[in-house]
């Protein structure tokens, strides 16, 4: 999964200006303590990123 493919991906789940809100803004213990977007520059993986994404916002298994 590419940095792109994430975004799109959250976008899809939770809309284009809450989508952004989310990654900037929403500390994850299970990143680090770290934002999505903190994560992403951090080299966290993408797919990683996502995944702990879809656990915590609790989308739907058609989003994984």
């Amino acid at each position: 999964m590419r940095h792109t493919e994430f975004w799109a991906r959250l976008e899809e789940a939770l809309g284009t200006p809450y989508a952004q809100s989310w990654g900037e803004r929403q500390v994850q213990p299970d990143l680090g303590n770290r934002t999505a977007e903190e994560a992403l520059a951090a080299g966290v993986p993408p797919k990683e990123v996502w995944a702990v994404a879809h656990r915590v916002l609790d989308l739907p298994d058609r989003l994984r």
